[in-house]
């Protein structure tokens, strides 16, 4: 199954870490960071369990969960959340899915066969309180993800579902950013009351107010 930004993210019953789950239940009003790793008990892995884990009042404060997810079980994923907090010194709190028969994994087209036939590749998906994909990345095996880009992309999706703005290459929060283009330059100055700059007829620029 092919899932794409603007999707409804499919539901699911399931095994975690912290009991089972109806996703969808779970996940209500929330925005989620979902996330599979290829195994428990890996190097790379590890550090992405832990940095998601130090990461947990960033989450918190944007009003995301994290759920983790790989084809081990329960009582697997339990005996290596100790290996992760003691190496990465943290504390893992949230889920992570226990996704043995692989029902998730191939749901969220998880499973890249010439990467691997049995182990969820590095998948990442954002995904609103409406239960909506709002964003998708695929890391190898090999790479591990950058959480700092994973923070800046719901940013920027929280910022542009509040104001009617694009986010230029390389944004930031604090940064300026781009007004859409069809906001007319009348409706752009009852929400930009601030101002903005025009660099051509189809790009204008400001910064939002604190």
């Amino acid at each position: 199954m092919s899932l794409r930004i603007g999707d409804t993210a499919p539901n699911f019953t399931i095994a975690t870490t912290d009991g089972e789950i109806d996703f969808h239940q779970w996940s209500k009003g929330s925005w989620v960071f979902f996330f599979s790793h290829p195994a428990d008990y890996t190097p790379v892995c590890t550090t992405e369990m832990g940095r998601t884990a130090q990461l947990a009042d960033e989450f918190a404060k944007r009003g995301v969960k994290p759920l983790g997810l790989s084809t081990d079980t329960v009582d697997e994923h339990n005996g290596w959340i100790k290996d992760v907090n003691r190496t990465q010194s943290t504390d893992v709190k949230f889920p992570i899915v226990a996704d043995k028969e692989r029902h998730v994994a191939e749901l969220y087209g998880m499973i890249h066969p010439n990467e691997s036939a049995t182990a969820t590749v590095r998948t990442v998906f954002i995904i609103d309180p409406e239960h909506k994909i709002r964003l998708t990345m695929t890391y190898p095996m090999t790479v591990g993800r950058n959480f700092n880009e994973i923070l800046r992309v719901i940013d920027a999706l929280q910022a542009t579902d509040r104001d009617p703005i694009a986010c230029p290459a390389d944004w930031e929060p604090g940064k300026e950013v781009i007004i859409r283009p069809t906001v007319s330059d009348e409706e752009a100055k009852q929400h930009f009351p601030q101002g903005w700059t025009a660099h051509t007829s189809y790009l204008r620029t400001t910064k939002l107010k604190d």
